[in-house]
């Protein structure tokens, strides 16, 4: 007969989010050394190779880590307009205009809201002009109703998360595996 004791002990040490200590001080090293190794980051926190490894096959799987692709400055690639668009959606059409979105390299993210409108947009564009013809080819979908939208001036506080699982780990979780 098998105890449950180890997997009660290792779920005592989980962040109320599903992650521990260890995964939190992973996530931080990974995001501020994105190009080290297993080996290294192995260093970096104290434990073994394979327990790097297995902890991140483990936030892959479980989609906490979604990607390695490099972050990107539009700017730097041509990209200097940024604009929100709000998008009211007549009804029953919402799958037409999301797959029509998804066609246009300029909507770099798109989410369904609540409040006016029903779909906000992020998108990119070269130059003002530039933003005029990707609105018109986002328009060319029938189900659009009006659009609304609003050009980024200056980024105040950049797309992060690392605060969130500093957070995670300044809160009084029990220690885990590595404290």
């Amino acid at each position: 007969m098998t105890s449950d004791r180890p997997k009660e002990r290792y779920y005592s040490h989980m962040l109320p989010t599903g992650i521990d200590r260890l995964d939190a001080k992973l996530l931080t090293a990974l995001a501020e050394s994105p190009r080290a190794g297993i080996m290294e980051l192995a260093r970096q926190l104290g434990v073994a190779r394979g327990t790097v490894q297995a902890r991140l096959e483990k936030l892959q799987s479980r989609g906490v880590v979604t990607g390695f692709d490099p972050d990107l400055h539009l700017e730097a690639i041509g990209y200097e307009v940024l604009a929100f668009v709000t998008l009211e959606i007549a009804q029953g059409r919402l799958d037409d205009v999301i797959a029509h979105l998804a066609n246009l390299p300029e909507v770099i993210e798109a989410h369904t809201t609540t409040g006016p409108g029903d779909v906000h947009c992020r998108v990119v564009a070269r130059t003002n002009t530039h933003l005029q013809e990707v609105l018109n080819r986002v328009l060319e979908v029938s189900g659009i109703e009006r659009t609304a939208t609003h050009i980024a001036l200056t980024e105040q506080v950049p797309f992060r998360v690392l605060p969130l699982v500093g957070r995670l780990l300044d809160n009084d979780a029990p220690p885990g595996p590595t404290d």
